[in-house]
């Protein structure tokens, strides 16, 4: 049983290098590889993250759009190797872990907060002229 964890460990620790930050609440676009007798395409999935399984190499992530009116989720394996890529377009910040309650909502009157991403720093006032204390 040992053996099997190392091996999970190794696994989860290259893709986990591959892989963005995704929180519930994210605006993303899972990109999953789809094969179709001899050929192998990638199909998109844009949609909004209302759940994250933790659960070692076994975790999944829930993701929910609606398409002409009809809600569909769809389960994905986040350590999966048909998982190609995953791109965050908008960072939520939601007041709840599982995000269950859009499912009654009207997508258009759910209201998650943007959260600022943490690598981008504000820009600062270098403009000594302009402060108020100067002009008094």
């Amino acid at each position: 049983m040992d053996m099997v964890r190392q091996i999970e460990e190794s696994w989860i620790q290259t893709r986990k290098k591959e892989l963005p930050e995704i929180h519930p609440g994210d605006w993303i676009t899972v990109y999953w590889k789809i094969k179709e007798g001899e050929r192998e395409r990638i199909q998109p999935f844009t949609g909004l993250v209302i759940q994250i399984r933790n659960q070692g190499i076994r975790t999944t992530i829930t993701v929910r759009k609606v398409t002409e009116g009809v809600g569909v989720e769809r389960i994905f394996p986040l350590y999966s190797p048909l998982l190609d890529r995953i791109e965050v377009h908008r960072q939520g910040k939601p007041r709840r872990a599982r995000l269950f309650y859009v499912r009654e909502k009207v997508f258009t009157q759910v209201k998650i907060r943007e959260r600022k991403p943490k690598n981008q720093k504000q820009p600062q006032d270098t403009d000594q002229s302009a402060s108020p204390s100067s002009n008094v």
